[in-house]
């Protein structure tokens, strides 16, 4: 008997699995593929006291900050790929508003890997000597029982939901994604619901035509999302490319709150369907950022 789909808006994804005060991990193929519209349908939800996770989330956690959304961040950074500080994130910091639980990149990996594995923690030689263990609860110096050296345990992460977005998924979840595959993965593994928003459907056959490139298993995701150009602005390995110019202007748009709340009203609360975004980039942005050039993979013969 054929799977349910699980074919959904947006909308409701977001109401069903995200409730306020989860756990979301996000940005977990570091700068690329970064579910933008997600996060945004979050702010639009006015979803509260949320923790986010992540390596590297770009702005996208910074726009979650300042719309109110979040009360604590576990990640190795946050910030503007190309300009580098992010206000909203820096302003939160600053004021006491927001809790930081600081992580390098591996110890963030290895917290979801762990996760994943369904142990309650990894070692690592990793942050030994670093001050992340002044503000990082979730590391402890340990000795091995084997050799007697000093080691770090990196405590398991087991986020409520993660939100990720993949070029194409059949409506049973099953989604292939290539490029940078990052901490995918782990962190669908680790998570107790997943969500996928993706750039195209397909139908069950071009999925299992390439059966090495699914990222996660269908029987194990909640919610699939049909959202074009919903990694915008961060690029999508062939469909579009980063967008440098939108975060530029988010930088010169989200100097002030108040310049922010303006930003918000036309990007965010301004969009109710994927079609209102590509809307509001207009056709000659659209152009620009669509690939100029294909490196298509060779074939791959899975046959007996």
């Amino acid at each position: 008997m054929a799977s349910a789909s699980k074919l959904i808006t947006l909308s409701e994804a977001i109401k069903r699995y995200v409730p306020d005060g989860a756990e979301i991990v996000m940005g977990t193929s570091l700068e690329t593929l970064i579910p933008f519209a997600a996060g945004h349908e979050i702010i639009r939800q006015r979803k509260r006291n949320l923790t986010m996770v992540g390596t590297i989330s770009d702005i996208l956690f910074d726009q979650l900050v300042g719309a109110g959304c979040v009360e604590k961040i576990r990640a190795a950074w946050v910030g503007n790929v190309i300009t580098g500080s992010s206000y909203n994130f820096r302003r939160a910091v600053e004021s006491g508003d927001l809790k930081m639980e600081d992580h390098s990149n591996l110890t963030i990996a290895m917290a979801l890997k762990a996760g994943a594995m369904g142990v309650p923690f990894m070692p690592a030689l990793t942050g030994l000597g670093s001050d992340l263990f002044k503000t990082n609860t979730s590391l402890k110096i340990i000795m091995c029982p084997f050799t007697r050296k000093t080691l770090t345990a990196v405590s398991a992460i087991n986020p409520d939901v993660a939100i990720i977005h993949v070029q194409r998924s059949d409506e049973h979840g099953n989604a292939h994604l290539w490029g940078n595959l990052g901490v995918i993965s782990d962190a669908c593994l680790a998570s107790r619901h997943i969500i996928i928003t993706a750039e195209e459907i397909v139908s069950p056959g071009v999925i299992e035509s390439d059966p090495n490139r699914v990222i996660t298993p269908g029987f194990r995701v909640n919610a699939v999302v049909h959202a074009p150009w919903g990694a915008h602005p961060s690029p999508v390995p062939g469909y579009y490319n980063r967008d440098h110019d939108a975060f530029i202007e988010y930088r010169n748009e989200s100097k002030t709150p108040e310049a922010f709340e303006k930003w918000l009203r036309f990007w965010v609360d301004n969009v109710k369907a994927s079609d209102d975004y590509i809307r509001l980039l207009g056709n000659e942005r659209v152009v620009k950022l669509k690939l100029k050039n294909h490196f298509l993979s060779e074939p791959a013969d899975y046959g007996y």
